[in-house]
Formats: C-alpha cells, structure tokens, sequence
C-alpha cells in the first residue's frame, strides 16, 4: 500500500484541525512518497527526463496546503484520493504545458525503459524471483519481465491503464478506484477484469481468470 494507514491519517487530520503545533507537516510527511509514486507513474516518460518528479511532488503539496481547509469543512473523499485528485489534475497540466509546446523536441527523445514503472509493485511480472541473493540470470530474467511489463501496459488504452494503474500500483481498493473512476463498484470491477484480460492476451497469456485473481 503506498498510502499511510487510513486510521493515522484521520488521526493527523485531527491533530491539523485543533491547530497542534507540527501537525500539517506531519500530514505532508506521512503522504510525501505515496504522492511521490502516485505522480510517477502518470509522469509522460519523455516528461519525466525533463521535469523532476519531486519538484511536482512540492508543487502538488502547496496547492493541497492551500485547499486543506476547504477539505477540513468538507470531507466528501478519502484525504489520499483528494490528494491524488489534486495531483492528477497538475499532472495534466505539466503534460499541456511541456508536451504541447514542445512536442518535437520532447518525442524525439528516446528512452529504452519507461520510468512510470520504476518501483517495484505487486505487479512485478518478476515476483517469484524476489530472493534475498537473486543469480544474475534471475536478475536478467526479472529485468526482462518488467520491460515485457511496461510494453504492454504501454498498449493498453487509457481506461484500461488507469485501472490497473490504481488497483496494482497506487493498491487502492475496488471502492476506492470506483470513487476516482466515477463508477459503480461493480462497473469498476469489470473494468478491472477487462483490463487484466487484455494484459494477458498482450502478454501472450491465458485470459482467464480464476476467482483468487479476480477478487
């Protein structure tokens, strides 16, 4: 899970209400590399070698604090997916600004691995190689799977992507992801399983699902 426990952050949400000294940047703190692999992931990978994931971290964070107020009278979201809302929105703007008005000079750069997929995740085609002293065939065999990976994420469309985005890297929950989708649980369900469909046919692998993995 990349985000803070949901019963720590009411916890300083409590503290930042009742003005406790240190307590929002304890807030910021705790949600600082959660955020930090949150924008990561979405970073356009010709972006990322341009614009330095933490300075849209720190840009992210002054606008959450300057709308955390709002958020305290009206907490409608979770605090982590009104932050990720947050940051998604610049994300955007970052891609409009830089893509847009440069957009030869960024496509011409090519980049043999896509940094979005840098950290490990429970989505690591190369999980069952996770030994404490991996040979360097493991490691080769690891560092192959996750380019493989990222290819084929890489031709999913955007629905697909960000559902599997959410569910696997940001490890949200079904309820969660339907509340940044704008779905149904149900609905979100399905598009999750549709998504890991599609995955495994890129990947040359069954379709099916059994019920452990579609859970």
């Amino acid at each position: 899970m990349i985000w803070p426990d949901e019963a720590e952050t009411r916890n300083l949400l409590h503290r930042v209400e009742h003005q406790e000294d240190g307590a929002t940047d304890d807030l910021w703190a705790r949600h600082r590399e959660g955020l930090r692999k949150a924008i990561s992931q979405r970073l356009d990978p010709a972006l990322a070698r341009r614009v330095d994931a933490s300075d849209v971290v720190q840009d992210v964070l002054i606008r959450a604090n300057q709308r955390l107020p709002e958020y305290l009278k009206n907490q409608a979201l979770p605090f982590h997916l009104w932050l990720r809302q947050i940051a998604r929105d610049h994300v955007i703007d970052q891609h409009r600004k830089h893509r847009v008005a440069a957009r030869r000079s960024l496509d011409r750069e090519v980049s043999l691995r896509n940094p979005s997929y840098d950290d490990r995740s429970s989505l690591d085609l190369a999980a069952n190689l996770r030994d404490p002293a991996p040979t360097p065939a493991a490691e080769a065999l690891r560092v192959e799977l996750g380019r493989r990976f990222e290819a084929a994420i890489a031709r999913l469309d955007d629905d697909d992507r960000e559902v599997i985005v959410l569910r696997h890297f940001e490890q949200l929950s079904n309820s969660d992801a339907a509340k940044v989708l704008g779905l149904s649980e149900p609905a979100a369900g399905m598009r999750h399983l549709r998504a890991l469909r599609k995955l495994r046919v890129i990947l040359g692998e069954s379709p099916s699902l059994t019920g452990k993995e579609a859970s």
